[in-house]
């Protein structure tokens, strides 16, 4: 299973970063090649975040190590 690690920004305070598990039903079946080039479904999942700024993201294959931003 790949998971999509996002480090998302506040827009009210830019230095406040911290990491999220990309999670919907639209990232279920993708490849490591799509997750590393970006996707149109991450940036569907930000306009459900308005009030804030992906950075970067990374994709990592099991469960996330828990490193933060």
């Amino acid at each position: 299973m790949i998971k999509i690690i996002a480090v998302l920004c506040s827009l009210a305070a830019p230095a406040d970063c911290h990491e999220q598990t990309v999670t919907t039903s639209d990232f279920a079946e993708i490849s490591m090649q799509s997750c590393m080039i970006g996707m149109p479904q991450l940036a569907e999942w930000m306009k459900q975040h308005p009030s804030e700024r992906l950075a970067a993201w990374r994709c990592v294959i099991g469960k996330p190590d828990g490193r933060k931003a």
